[in-house]
């Protein structure tokens, strides 16, 4: 590492290759630039992609690695030149903490598409300090004011958290296409993301139709917000909804069969995957010829776009069901992931764990 900027070592846990457990380390934080805010680390999610990440499912992954991109802290100290944030907030940071600023789209305000590309709060590259950027699994962080969120009064801390990918990861896609009143939604998969999608689409006023392949899932929905639940591996109810829905969001990240979903679609109906499976997964091009209708993908959204989700959120009471963990209970977590052994969002108490 090659730097004029001076650093400070920090506690954390990172994993030193694919096949290793997390373990406690010590990681780099630069001395506040003049634009940065630091923060103390409160609350941090457990996101589906930290374990891809950690496990190098998606490749390029670089070592060691600390995840976490779902933060929120308090403001310990403050550049010169910020504006926005004291001593003592409550501040947040989603999945990047910087961008290039001048490509077209983060001149349109969704720095989450930056050209360059944006710089990932974890396994990016921190051009600072010339190594790889460290996430939220960690006692603090510094990060530009410009990718540091407010978050609300009212909104419960640790069930906020999430709210940073999987929230804006749900509310995004919603949002674009402009789901709303007197539309059909569906739902695919009540997991982490999932279930977020569900609570959002139905405060959106949309009738919303969760999709799953668990029995066990079906009264849980119902609470989320869902008004009907289908049994995706049910035949007879998938062909019930043929050609009815204007948008379904797709929250499953394991393989499954994209066809079945598209032909729910009314025509110019859209089929938004939000679920990143490892592996590529195959479509017929009639299921979208048919009914002229739409297969995309979205990501997360830019600045602006997380901070209304998270205004969204205070005035509809929505925050992630989590289940609060210590730091030495994040590997054990990682493999109840792998068996959806969580409603449904695993949360690391930082200063329990730090105690």
């Amino acid at each position: 590492m090659t730097t004029s900027v001076k650093t400070k070592l920090v506690d954390a846990f990172s994993a030193k290759d694919a096949s290793a457990s997390l373990e406690a380390t010590k990681i780099p934080r630069r001395d506040l630039l003049a634009d940065d805010v630091e923060i103390e680390i409160l609350f941090s999610g457990v996101c589906h992609s930290d374990l891809h990440q950690v496990r190098n499912d998606w490749k390029g992954t670089t070592y060691p690695i600390v995840p976490g991109h779902e933060i929120v802290g308090k403001v310990s100290a403050v550049g010169s030149e910020v504006k926005n944030f004291k001593v003592g907030d409550i501040a947040a940071v989603g999945t990047m903490v910087d961008s290039c600023g001048t490509c077209q789209n983060c001149l349109d305000g969704i720095e989450s598409y930056c050209l360059a590309p944006a710089t990932q709060t974890y396994n990016g590259h921190d051009k600072h300090l010339n190594c790889p950027t460290y996430g939220g699994y960690s006692d603090s962080i510094v990060v530009r004011e410009k990718f540091v969120l407010s978050i609300p009064e009212g909104l419960d801390l640790a069930g906020a958290a999430p709210l940073l990918c999987a929230g804006i990861t749900t509310y995004s896609p919603l949002k674009h296409w402009k789901v709303g009143k007197g539309q059909k939604v569906g739902v695919v998969g009540l997991g982490g993301l999932g279930h977020l999608g569900v609570k959002f689409a139905r405060a959106l006023g949309a009738h919303v139709v969760l999709f799953t392949t668990s029995p066990s899932k079906i009264e849980d929905a119902k609470k989320l917000g869902a008004h009907e639940v289908v049994l995706s591996k049910n035949a007879d109810e998938m062909q019930k909804h043929t050609s009815t829905f204007d948008f379904i969001l797709d929250c499953v990240s394991a393989d499954h069969d994209l066809d079945a979903y598209l032909n729910l679609l009314k025509r110019d109906g859209t089929h938004c995957i939000v679920g990143a499976p490892a592996n590529p997964q195959p479509v017929s091009v009639f299921s979208l010829i048919t009914g002229r209708r739409n297969l995309a993908g979205s990501g997360t959204g830019g600045m602006q776009e997380t901070q209304e989700m998270l205004e969204f959120c205070a005035q509809n009471k929505i925050v992630s069901e989590v289940e609060m963990i210590e730091m030495s209970q994040v590997n054990d977590s990682y493999e109840r992931l792998l068996k959806q052994d969580v409603k449904y969002r695993f949360v690391i108490d930082m200063k329990k764990s730090k105690k």
